[in-house]
């Protein structure tokens, strides 16, 4: 069985930095994607970033492109999400997610099977 496990969350001012850590465990994860989601309050939950698990390739949503940086270990089985300089629009829980890889749908909630249970971030103005 496949679990996401996050940490990493805390508040933080404008402009800082927080590195989130999603380890993964259940299953060879070569095959996979991996994806960070975020949902703030009363919003609904949005695509932040992609990577597939083997070769290593990202995509980000525009949002984020240029600050955040997601990023795995292969030998620890943990994906990263870098997110340098925090704006208050990024306050949210962040999700790490999962499902085999695709060349479709990388940005789609429901297309992912996998999830963590979320760690908070908040960014103070």
């Amino acid at each position: 069985q496949v679990q996401l496990v996050e940490s990493g969350g805390g508040l933080v001012q404008a402009g800082g930095s927080l590195r989130l850590s999603c380890v993964a465990s259940g299953r060879p994860f070569s095959n996979y994607a991996m994806a960070w989601f975020r949902q703030a309050p009363g919003k609904e939950r949005e695509f932040v970033a992609t990577i597939r698990w083997n070769s290593g390739t990202t995509d980000y949503a525009d949002s984020v492109k240029g600050r955040f940086t997601i990023s795995r270990d292969s030998a620890k089985n943990t994906v990263y999400l870098q997110m340098n300089s925090l704006q208050p629009e990024d306050t949210a829980v962040y999700y790490c997610a999962a499902r085999l890889w695709g060349t479709t749908g990388i940005s789609t909630i429901t297309r992912y099977p996998y999830w963590g249970q979320g760690t908070q971030v908040t960014v103070s103005s």
